[in-house]
C-alpha cells in the first residue's frame, strides 16, 4: 500500500528565521502540551530570550501543506530547541536543586539543555519526535544533553528512554505547573535511533 502522507523534511532552523516565526512554533507547543492561550502567550517573552543564549540550536520540521497549484507550500508542524545550560538559569537552577550533589555535579556543567521538542498532535506517532531530537543534538560539543518532561507513560517519555536517556529525577514540580514532570539525561552523542513504530 502505497503512503500518501505529505513528506517531511528536517532543518537547523536559522535563529532570525525561528525568532521571527516563533508564535507559530508556540502555538505547536501549547497543542502538544495541552496548554491554554494564556500560556503559551507567556511563553513568547521567555523564548526569545532563549535564543540569545550561549550554544543556542534550532531545526524544524515541515511537511508539504498539499495546497494546489505552484510549488508544493511547507508549512512548519514540529520544532525543537536548545542551549548550553547555566547557574542562573531558571531551569538550570530548578534542576540543580532537584537532584542530589553527586548527580548534579555529573550531568550539568556544560550541558546542552532540550528545551523545547514539539510535534502538532496532526503529525505525531510518524517518527518526527525522534529525527527532530538526534537534528538537534547532532554533533553538539556538549557532553551531555538534558531535558524535562511529563513523568507519565507517554510517547514522548517512552522515545526519550529508547534513545539513551536516563532518569535523573522523577516526580518533580516546577513552579506555575501541576503535573510532576521527570528529568532525563543523555550521554552525547546519542546512538542512533532504533526502528521503532512507538515514536512521537
Amino acid at each position: 500500500m502505497t503512503d500518501t502522507r505529505p513528506a517531511t523534511r528536517i532543518v537547523e532552523l536559522p535563529t532570525p528565521w525561528l525568532r521571527e516565526h516563533m508564535n507559530e512554533a508556540l502555538t505547536i507547543y501549547g497543542l502538544a502540551m495541552g496548554y491554554g492561550s494564556a500560556v503559551v502567550a507567556g511563553r513568547y517573552g521567555y523564548a526569545i530570550q532563549h535564543t540569545e543564549r550561549p550554544g543556542f540550536k534550532a531545526v524544524g520540521a515541515f511537511a508539504e501543506s498539499g495546497a494546489g497549484g505552484g510549488e508544493p507550500a511547507e508549512q512548519l508542524v514540529g520544532f525543537g530547541y536548545g542551549y548550553v545550560v547555566a547557574p542562573g538559569q531558571w531551569w538550570h537552577d530548578q534542576v540543580r536543586a532537584a537532584l542530589d550533589r553527586r548527580t548534579a555535579k555529573k550531568w550539568l556543567p556544560d550541558a546542552f539543555e532540550v528545551c523545547e521538542l514539539h510535534v502538532h498532535p496532526d503529525h505525531q506517532s510518524r517518527g518526527l519526535g525522534r529525527r527532530l531530537l538526534h537534528a538537534l543534538v547532532a554533533d553538539l560539543p556538549n557532553p551531555a544533553a538534558l531535558l524535562s518532561t511529563p513523568d507519565a507513560d507517554t510517547k514522548a517519555f517512552r522515545l526519550y528512554h529508547a534513545d539513551g536517556f536516563v532518569d535523573l529525577a522523577r516526580g518533580y514540580h516546577f513552579p506555575g505547573d501541576a503535573r510532576p514532570f521527570a528529568i532525563l539525561g543523555a550521554r552525547l552523542p546519542l546512538h542512533p535511533p532504533r526502528q521503532d513504530p512507538a515514536n512521537s
